[in-house]
């Protein structure tokens, strides 16, 4: 399913509308560059699971957890080079789990997305528009 936006309210909609839809857990592999809207889906996804939680990218502390049922967990895989540093996040016991993975930078851990991860490709179409294309679940 593709979806343009034109603010940053539509994109956090776009994402609610897929968390919505979303009945357990599973991975949401991100995929686009740096400014593309990925935190501001993954706050809309919180909305989406009724999760009162701040939502910030995970850039430095590379995971959040943000709870609900199941817990919606936020990644930041920019920074992942090794087999080591991803186990060393916690993806692995998180999937486990059964929460709900949001994944930044996905391209960075391809190898080890599972292969029924719900990938969402974000691309720019000017300073506030957005092209989401989301492939994997229905809506």
């Amino acid at each position: 399913m593709v979806f343009e936006t034109h603010t940053v309210q539509e994109t956090e909609e776009v994402g609610a509308t897929l968390a919505r839809a979303m009945d357990r857990g599973g991975v949401v592999a991100m995929f686009g560059g740096l400014g593309m809207g990925k935190t501001a889906f993954v706050r809309g996804m919180a909305a989406g699971r009724r999760i009162d939680a701040e939502v910030s990218s995970p850039t430095f502390a590379l995971v959040q957890d943000y709870g609900g049922t199941p817990p919606l967990v936020h990644f930041d895989m920019y920074r992942i080079e090794t087999w080591e540093d991803l186990y060393a996040t916690g993806f692995f016991e998180y999937i486990d789990m059964g929460a709900i993975l949001a994944v930044e930078w996905s391209e960075q851990i391809e190898n080890a997305l599972p292969e029924d991860a719900v990938r969402v490709t974000f691309e720019r179409l000017s300073d506030t528009d957005r092209r989401i294309t989301i492939e994997g679940v229905e809506l």
